[in-house]
This record gives structure tokens, C-alpha cells and sequence, in this order.
């Protein structure tokens, strides 16, 4: 059945608007996104094609724009729209998050970084910068890298902090791998961005590596000593 072929009540857009988008089931918000079907199938019907091919709408955020392309019915608009949808809500729960982070705390920091970059395919490094309340001013990403490594320079990560007068930043990473043991290579570019930041007066509190549903805070294995 169509769309346009509902009850009022029932079709999406007035179901949202007039009861709440909370009323809506995950089919339901995502035909929304979609907007429109094709001549052999409804909003809904290409919603459930989506969510079916993504096995459940939370690994939905894991599907790539080719991913959804080559669902029959979604092309590059739709895609988009469901690609910014998902990349909005990530945005909008990691400013909710930042706010109410205790940054004393690098297990609640964990927790804010955690359900999105334990899933991601490349290394992104991350920095929290906090002002000298210990207040989150903001999070920005410095770079994102290969599989294996990111090549971060201290130009980019001091950038931002400068930028935006932080006091403090809390560098995070995460591992593809899912094992979340510090390198020798992370070891070596917290000690340069502490020495960095200590000729600037901004001061690194922690590093934490992300693996799959676990984190390492390389400032609690004791290995964040300048000589």
C-alpha cells in the first residue's frame, strides 16, 4: 500500500507532527528520510529494505553509501539524506554527552567515545578540549588514518586548542582491531604532545586508546612521564 493510500492519521509525516516524532517506528522515521518510493514500493516498503539489509537499525550507522546504493529503489538522494540523518545524531548525543562528562573520570570518558568509535574502520584521532574549569568546550577530530596507523602532527591538535582558548585537552584514539593496548607509537606521540603542549601552556591530561567495548587510559599505565 502506498503511502498516500493511508489513513491521515497513519501516514508518517502527520503521524510525526501531530503525535510525536517519538510515536514513530524505526520504519516509520526512516520512510521519512527516504521521502518517496518508487512505482513497486512505498517509502515504508523501501524502510524495511534498508533496515533488513542492515540487519537491525542499529547497524544501520555501519552501512556505506555503496551499501545503500545497491538497494534496489535507493539512490544518491536517499543515501545522502539517511548518511546526514545518521552523522546529525551522532553529532547532537556527542555535544549532549560532552556536557555532562566528568573529564576527572576517564572511564565516563570512555563511555562518550565508545559506541561510535568502536565500530569505525580507520583510526580517528580525537581531541576533548576542556577550559580551566574543566568545563568540555568542545571535541574535534585531528585526523583520520589508515587501517593500522594515524599520523598525527601537533600543529593540528594545538591548532584547535589555541583556536578556542582550551586550557587542558584529552587526546583519544581508537583501534580497528578492537584491542585497545597503546603501540609504541602511541606511547611516542603522547610524550610529543605533552612536551608540545607544556611550551604552550596547555596541558595534556590523558590519552585513551578505544578498542571494542574496552579503553586503555595511558595516564593510569603510569607511561605519561616527561623526563
Amino acid at each position: 500500500m502506498k503511502i498516500k493510500e493511508l489513513p491521515a492519521e497513519e501516514r508518517p509525516i502527520e503521524k510525526g507532527l501531530f503525535q510525536g516524532m517519538e510515536y514513530l517506528s524505526n520504519t516509520e522515521l526512516l520512510a521519512l528520510l527516504i521521502y518517496s518510493g518508487t512505482k513497486d514500493k512505498s517509502a515504508i516498503a523501501l524502510a524495511e529494505d534498508v533496515i533488513g539489509c542492515s540487519r537491525g537499525i542499529y547497524h544501520l550507522r555501519e552501512m556505506t553509501s555503496e551499501e545503500l546504493m545497491s538497494i534496489y529503489g535507493i539512490g544518491k538522494g536517499k543515501a545522502a539524506r539517511i548518511l546526514a540523518a545518521l552523522e546529525l545524531g551522532k553529532r547532537v548525543s556527542a555535544k549532549s554527552a560532552a556536557s555532562a562528562v566528568n573529564v576527572s573520570s576517564p572511564g565516563d570518558i570512555a563511555a562518550l567515545f565508545m559506541e561510535e568509535m568502536r565500530y569505525e574502520r580507520k583510526e580517528s584521532f580525537r581531541i576533548m578540549l576542556l577550559n580551566a574549569k574543566g568545563d568540555v568546550i568542545s571535541i574535534e577530530t585531528v585526523s583520520i588514518g589508515e587501517l593500522t596507523s594515524t599520523l598525527v602532527h601537533p600543529r593540528e591538535v594545538f591548532r584547535h586548542a589555541v583556536k578556542k582558548s582550551a586550557a587542558a585537552v584529552v587526546l583519544v584514539h581508537n583501534h580497528p582491531s578492537g584491542d585497545p593496548t597503546p603501540s609504541q607509537e602511541d606511547l611516542d606521540t603522547t610524550l610529543r604532545l605533552m612536551e608540545c603542549g607544556r611550551l604552550m601552556g596547555i596541558q595534556v591530561l590523558d590519552h585513551l586508546v578505544i578498542g571494542d567495548g574496552k579503553y586503555v587510559s595511558i595516564r593510569e599505565t603510569g607511561k605519561m612521564n616527561l623526563k
